[in-house]
């Protein structure tokens, strides 16, 4: 029976979990954890987006979605605003305090990463990020 570590997926799934251990105690103090960081993120990268959708592409269940965006409602860094095209259905858009908090936290990111990376030099840590985009590609939203 072969290592653990000659399985690249474990390996990924390992680091995987570490990445959001060292993030979330990083967010600890905003009561935030990876979850809604993911949110914000995909939300800065569009005008808006259903909460269909916000599952779908971050691949989350969709009641989790619900009360991930509650929590964000509260904290003031997303807002649901009546769909334009249908008003029964509710488009989640970021507002300026979700922009103003993810610039704070870009600082913070790089950190977790260059923590999680510190073993490889700046070539390889490039050539491990167009992998896993390439990766990424083939399969995740």
């Amino acid at each position: 029976m072969r290592e653990l570590h000659a399985d690249t997926g474990y390996l990924l799934y390992r680091l995987g979990l570490r990445s959001g251990q060292l993030f979330n105690t990083f967010l600890q103090e905003s009561g935030l954890r990876l979850r809604h960081y993911a949110v914000l993120r995909y939300l800065a990268t569009c005008e808006g987006a259903l909460q269909r959708e916000l599952s779908a592409r971050l691949g989350y269940d969709p009641s989790a979605i619900v009360g991930l965006v509650d929590d964000l409602e509260k904290l003031g860094f997303a807002e649901r605003r009546p769909a334009p095209d249908d008003r029964r259905s509710r488009v989640v858009v970021l507002t300026e305090d979700g922009r103003a908090f993810l610039r704070d936290t870009d600082q913070a990111g790089r950190r977790v990463t260059d923590e999680l990376l510190t073993p490889l030099a700046p070539a390889e840590r490039e050539a491990l990020h167009a992998l896993l985009v390439r990766v990424a590609g083939n399969g995740l939203a």
